[in-house]
């Protein structure tokens, strides 16, 4: 297949530079007429057409990041997504949402149609893509900020912190309260990369403990909702009735096993203490309140909005190459693990 013809090929045929190519179409008075119609001709005979749109493009701004997040119903990465806009609002930026309801597959068709509308920058969740979407954000040549995530290999920039890590906080404090036999409830499957990454944290930080890690009990695909967390609760009492701590992977998983429990009698954290991850509200409100690790949701939008400012602004675009903003998570010790 032949390469589409360019105004380069138009330019380097008549002598001229490309700008006077550009301003030929434009019917620019800086043009003579006879160089115009000489540029015309051999523009026609070479079969180029004169691509309006990207010369719009070219010359403003869209003045539009576009952000893909997992979920649209997630509090937390609304909470993102609501401080980064408006971190934005003083640059004139608006975001452009797309979710990939936790596929990585998905995600690579969202990356491709937000290229085509050409944003200032773009914001991934998470540090796991398919080798197109990054070859495609390689290419851009646009800011890219992976967020919720520390990759090893980062596509450009980060914004975010290692999920496994926050496992190892949470375990410490378990088995600090005199608690050895701790289970870990979340997906099946590692569509939900942070997830994933939290329950391989789980498994190393039992391991460093000298503990077993084998109580993994699975809850389906992501997101885990409330009602998977109890269905998964319902079948770690039955199959390991000895358990005395359970992690599960978000706040919404913790309240349905919470629920679970109180329908069975098993009283928390008498009989079986419960950790969740998240700080989402009802962590705060239910009945015991939950133990969590607070990820800073708000932080990591504002601090992705600066950074995109900073970058479109020309600043910090040096020799320091990747740039890293790490975030603190914070453990939240509530009454569901006394």
């Amino acid at each position: 297949m032949q390469r589409a013809v360019t105004m380069k090929d138009v330019a380097q045929k008549a002598g001229v530079s490309v700008m006077t190519v550009s301003r030929a179409f434009k019917q620019h008075a800086s043009v003579g007429e006879a160089t115009r119609k000489r540029i015309l001709q051999i523009a026609e005979d070479l079969g180029y057409v004169f691509d309006s749109n990207a010369a719009t493009f070219r010359s403003q701004r869209t003045g539009f990041v576009a952000v893909a997040i997992p979920s649209i119903n997630n509090a937390n990465f609304a909470d993102t997504v609501g401080a980064m806009s408006e971190a934005l609002k003083d640059e004139d930026l608006q975001v452009l949402l797309g979710y990939s309801n936790y596929d990585i597959h998905e995600e690579e068709g969202i990356v491709e149609q937000f290229l085509k509308r050409r944003p200032e920058a773009i914001v991934l969740t998470g540090g796991r893509h398919t080798p197109r979407t990054r070859q495609l954000l390689e290419r851009a040549k646009i800011p890219v900020i992976e967020t919720w995530d520390l990759p090893d290999d980062p596509i450009d920039h980060v914004v975010g912190f290692s999920n496994a890590a926050t496992m190892h906080d949470l375990v410490r404090h378990l088995v600090g309260t005199g608690r050895s036999r701790i289970a870990f409830i979340g997906g099946d499957t590692d569509g939900d990369t942070r997830g994933a990454d939290r329950r391989r944290g789980f498994m190393a930080a039992m391991e460093e403990q000298g503990l077993s890690s084998e109580r993994l009990i699975g809850a389906g695909d992501p997101p885990i909702s409330m009602r998977e967390g109890a269905a998964a609760m319902s079948r770690l009492l039955r199959e390991h009735p000895d358990t005395e701590a359970v992690v599960c992977v978000s706040d919404l998983s913790a309240f349905g096993a919470l629920t679970e429990c109180a329908r069975k009698g098993v009283k928390v954290p008498d009989d079986i203490a419960i950790a969740g991850f998240g700080a989402y509200d009802i962590s705060s409100i239910c009945v015991p309140t939950l133990t969590t690790i607070n990820p800073h949701p708000e932080e990591i939008g504002r601090k992705t909005g600066e950074l995109i400012r900073t970058l479109l602004r020309g600043e910090g675009t040096g020799t320091e190459g990747v740039i890293r903003i790490g975030i603190e998570p914070q453990l939240s010790v509530g009454e569901s693990s006394t």
